[in-house]
């Protein structure tokens, strides 16, 4: 007998390499071993109207079949989606994912099951894939059809639009007739197909990803949305509808909610016969009952209604799968089932520690043949992406849509033991029906990624680097990774995702296969890396003076962003007006040439030091107090100058709020990868080098004996830098609290007054707020007057919207973890409003209590309560124990979606974006022991499986490593935020066996670094330690000296 002819699956056809489990199986386990003995064929109907058949043995479990469907979609987030059939009573019930396939659906050749979405989030900006939130869409669309997602006619015009604008691209009034004649969303459409095409002709250039983002915004707000009526009858008789949502259990009267019951609320729930009993936890305020009882049509119905609400319990509350519970000894009372599978919390973390592969994908009703991510295009500007083709990897970016584009990454062997861990998931007695779907053209392809590089570490591809700025930007798709090359939101087509969080739709092969690391030039071996430290001297006080020179480097870097690039942009634009012009550029030149001389005449005394000639015999240049002292007092001269740095980034925000021109000009600017950290922030880098000088300076006067030739060099040097610090200091404070102000004021929207005087930034972080809908995440930000809560959005601005505000003017604040039943919960108590917040950890619970309270105390002791804030769309000011918190009237979704569509570009990698994902928080303190802990210089870089080490220049500021392959480089090549690292010192175990290596994790993420001598080694460790370490509000205030080792 021949062997029967697989045709290409759905994922094989796309380029993805075949695995197992990968949708419901924590990262490195194996899928459950498939009990051998004979197959049989199950037919799936998708999403999309397609079928599918998939052969499982007989005895195998439902969880076999649930994931090689999912596996079969290269679906990543497959625990929101389910698999329901007809039982033998013509009942459709849900796949249980323990019990074997047999036992559930009798006669498989007469069944057809349905894979369809289960679990319907809170915020569907908690669906980290675009493919998830595309079958969304598609779950959306076909419930309008059926008629289960009832809503006004103005509601469904803007569904339907968004629905026809991700299948037919752009308004055209002739293709959309024939379009809406030929396809049905819903039934009697033709009343309202003008309205649908006057909400299609607003979403011009809109993606399909876009569409599907903007759908699921809007249908997340319906009444309706996500809900599946199950009939009864209350105590009364009175016929009513029950549901489950991810809130709890809702009641409904017809299509009309008219109760419900939170989870927090539920103290029990059971069924007896046909009869369903809802136990509610003791409430003095309440009306209800201790328990509610409905009836139901049978017990069947009864139980599996039962099974469902116990589900989205377990999912939506719970941290990880409950445990079975043990067998009895004698005989069972009530039914075992219990969820199985992961927990959304369990879901989120697996997909931000990046344990996935990412595989691009088609959608079938799209007559848009081009799928990338949305607003990911390169502009025609950014001619620097690399076109060769080599043996091991090829990069093919063509603008025929109909073309294939195919990314392959394989090169070396941790790239090879990637793939084979891969292929050792799959199931050996999983087949694939011969019934597979056609390949299909036009697709584009991405293999699978490496998985241990791409986490944590993007390479850009090597590029001629251009001597202008290019003022050509992209912006990222609505998911892209917060942790991109440009702190503002450069280039993502040619970068790797540094982050373990989220992942850009396209990513560029593994840094293992880039040119930085593959050219020989950046390796360096041991014996040469040996005989480098016997020639160089080895005193600690050679290795401040080359601090000196390291850091002068950079900071000379940052000064060219403002002298040279920016003022090259300025000069081809007409959008600054020429006072600003020479109050910026007449300020920083005149300390460019300085410190220009300054670097000069360093760099020469460490080459006479290090013995580049025959004066280092005499001990005359075995110092470095005297060029300091000399180049401290010449910069007194340039005080003038730093004065003005106050009024200079005062002017540009204001020549930036008045000259919508200039804000988008700079907003471009801020794009270029030269601009790797915020504008605002190079304004400020003048008055930071000054604390260098003197923390560099108290350093060496430690270090030396009265007796030293260097030490009265040395301590006079510090004195005239003490005093200058003295006099900038108070100005450099409120200069960086404004800086902060404006910098958040562009991560937010829904708030136009976040400037004022008199406010004061203290805290910004991660915590979940306890409202109708459970614990969601929620971005908060604390000011000295007042404490806002956000979201954060999945569109190409990446910024959050603000939800919320509460005045710290009469707040109490008050744990309540006994309460609540919640970890780390904070219950805040304003005037007006009350939230329930929980930290991450009780460590991060500290932080906050005791800054909030910090902010009480100022509160009420200025002159009275917070001005109102001017909010561009209404905050969310509901008690958390209403049970539509976050739901607008059905009449304001046609405008709600405006506000996010009019933003400015990818903001999605800012320090704000790093705590969403890391789940952490920072405080205006922590951003000032980073300005006092920066620091650059060489450092030997190995990963986790890697055998060399690749030498690099780091430049750490900002609680981030950026990495360069020399300081003369304009750009970095990426960049790894250390908000949420670990750094330890590498156990025997890992073999490493080298002096002066620190390690830096974060989950699976396992970086290592070299530094050359002990004090270098203990420099990188004291200023990494000050981000990856964040510091109380009251040992930070308590420790003013450097951390000693």
């Amino acid at each position: 007998m021949g062997e029967t002819e697989q045709r290409p699956t759905a994922g094989s056809r796309l380029g993805a390499q075949e695995n197992a489990g990968i949708s419901t199986l924590e990262h490195g386990q194996k899928p459950p071993m498939t009990p051998p003995g004979k197959l049989i064929s199950i037919k799936i109907q998708m999403l999309d109207d397609t079928q599918e058949t998939f052969e499982v043995p007989q005895r195998a479990p439902g969880k076999v079949l649930h994931d090689a469907v999912c596996n079969h979609l290269n679906l990543v987030e497959g625990d929101y989606f389910g698999l329901e059939f007809p039982d033998h009573k013509k009942m459709m019930v849900w796949l249980d994912l323990l019990k074997p396939v047999m036992k559930q659906i009798r006669r498989p050749k007469h069944v057809v099951v349905k894979f369809v979405v289960k679990f319907f989030p809170p915020d569907h900006a908690q669906l980290q894939e675009e493919l998830t939130r595309y079958l969304f869409a598609l779950q959306v669309k076909q419930d309008l059809a059926q008629g289960r997602l009832v809503c006004n006619d103005t509601s469904t015009a803007l569904l339907i639009s968004h629905i026809v604008q991700s299948e037919i691209g752009d308004f055209d009034e002739t293709i959309d007739r024939e379009h809406l004649a030929k396809n049905k969303y819903i039934p009697q459409q033709e009343a309202l197909e003008d309205k649908i095409m006057e909400f299609h002709r607003n979403h011009m250039g809109q993606t399909p990803a876009e569409s599907d983002f903007q759908l699921l915004e809007i249908a997340r707000r319906l009444e309706m949305y996500g809900i599946r009526l199950h009939p009864a009858k209350d105590r009364e008789g009175t016929k009513i509808n029950l549901a489950v949502a991810n809130t709890g259990i809702l009641v409904f009267q017809g299509h009309t909610k008219i109760n419900a019951f939170n989870w927090a609320k539920v103290r029990k729930l059971s069924f007896k016969r046909k009869r369903f009993l809802i136990k509610l936890r003791p409430d003095v305020n309440s009306s209800f009952q201790d328990t509610l009882e409905f009836l139901m049509a049978s017990r069947d119905f009864c139980k599996s209604f039962w099974k469902i609400c116990v589900e989205h319990h377990a999912f939506f509350r719970l941290f990880e799968e409950p445990k079975p519970k043990p067998k009895p000894v004698l005989f069972s009372r009530g039914s075992s089932f219990r969820f199985s599978g992961r927990t959304q919390k369990q879901v989120l973390d697996y997909v931000k520690e990046g344990g996935h592969k990412k595989v691009q994908f088609e959608r079938k009703h799209s007559k848009i043949h081009s799928i990338r991510s949305p607003t990911a295009q390169p502009s025609e500007q950014h001619t620097e992406v690399p076109k060769q083709v080599s043996d091991s990897s090829g990069f093919a970016y063509g603008e025929n849509n109909d073309a294939a584009v195919v990314q392959s990454c394989r090169q070396g062997k941790e790239l090879k033991a990637s793939t084979e861990d891969v292929g050792q998931h799959k199931s050996p007695s999983l087949k694939k029906s011969p019934q597979e779907s056609k390949k299909v053209d036009g697709a584009v392809v991405s293999t699978v990624e490496e998985e241990e590089e791409t986490p944590k570490d993007r390479m850009q591809q090597n590029r001629p680097q251009s001597q202008q700025p290019s003022t050509g930007s992209l912006t990222g798709s609505p998911h892209l990774s917060e942790l991109s090359i440009n702190s503002q939101g450069g280039p993502s087509v040619a970068n790797m995702s540094l982050s373990p969080n989220l992942s850009p739709d396209a990513k560029q092969s593994s840094p293992l296969i880039s040119p930085l690391l593959n050219d020989p030039s950046c390796i360096r071996t041991d014996d040469e890396e040996e005989v480098k430290r016997k020639r160089f001297p080895t005193e600690k006080a050679y290795f401040i003076a080359k601090e000196v020179a390291t850091t002068e480097r950079t900071y000379l870097k940052d000064l060219e962003v403002i002298t040279s690039w920016f003022q090259s942009a300025v000069s081809k634009e007409d959008c600054m007006p020429e006072t600003l012009k020479n109050l910026i550029f007449s300020n920083f030149e005149p300390l460019h040439k300085f410190h220009t001389g300054f670097l000069k005449e360093i760099e020469q005394r460490l080459a006479l030091w290090e013995g580049r000639s025959n004066a280092h015999i005499k001990g005359d240049h075995q110092r470095i107090g005297d060029v300091m002292l000399k180049n401290i007092q010449n910069m007194k001269q340039l005080t003038i100058h730093l004065w003005k740095h106050n009024e200079i980034l005062m002017e540009l925000e204001n020549g930036i709020k008045n000259s919508r021109k200039l804000e988008i000009f700079c907003r471009d600017f801020e794009l270029q990868k030269v601009c790797y950290l915020p504008l605002n922030t190079f304004l400020l880098r003048p008055l930071h080098r000054l604390m260098h000088y003197k923390q560099i300076m108290e350093r060496l006067c430690k270090y030396y004996p009265p007796s030293h030739v260097d030490f009265r060099d040395s301590r006079a040097a510090l004195a005239e830098i003490s005093e200058m610090v003295a006099q900038l200091h108070g100005n450099m404070i409120k200069m960086e609290n404004f800086q902060k102000l404006h910098e958040l004021k562009k991560d937010l929207i829904g708030i136009d007054n976040l400037v004022i005087p008199e406010r004061e930034f203290i805290r910004l972080g991660s915590l979940s707020k306890l409202s109708g809908k459970g614990l969601q995440q929620r971005m908060f930000f604390l000011f000295n007057d007042i404490l806002l809560y956000t979201s954060r959005g999945l569109t190409a601005s990446n910024q959050f919207k603000v939800h919320g505000h509460l005045p710290l003017y009469g707040m109490t604040i008050e744990e309540s973890e006994e309460e609540w039943g919640v970890p780390h919960c904070l219950t805040l108590r304003g005037q007006h409003q009350s939230i329930i917040v929980a930290a991450s950890t009780r460590a991060e619970m500290d932080k906050w209590t005791e800054d909030i309270q910090m902010a009480i105390d100022l509160a009420e002791k200025s002159s009275g309560p917070a001005p109102e804030l001017l909010a561009s769309s209404p905050p969310d000011n509901k008690s958390p124990d209403e049970t539509s918190v976050d739901q607008e009237s059905e009449d304001d979704l046609s405008a709600s979606r405006t506000s996010l569509e009019r933003q400015s570009p990818h903001r999605g990698n800012t320090t704000v974006h790093v705590c969403w994902h890391r789940n952490t928080s920072v405080s205006m303190i922590d951003f000032s022991i980073a300005v006092e802990n920066q620091l650059s210089g060489n450092l030997l870089r190995k990963f986790k499986n890697s055998n060399g080490w690749q030498k690099l220049w780091v430049v750490f500021t900002n609680f981030c490593m950026f990495f360069y392959k020399s300081h003369q480089d304009n750009h970095p090549l990426a960049s790894l935020p250390l908000l949420g690292y670990s750094l330890t010192i590498p156990s025997e175990s890992e073999n490493i066996h080298k002096d002066y290596v620190f390690k830096l994790h974060f989950k699976s993420h396992v970086y290592y670094f070299r530094a050359e001598s002990e004090y270098t080694f203990e420099r990188w460790m004291e200023v990494i330690r000050s981000a990856t370490s964040s510091a109380s509000r009251t040992r930070a205030l308590s420790h003013k000296e450097p951390h000693t080792y």
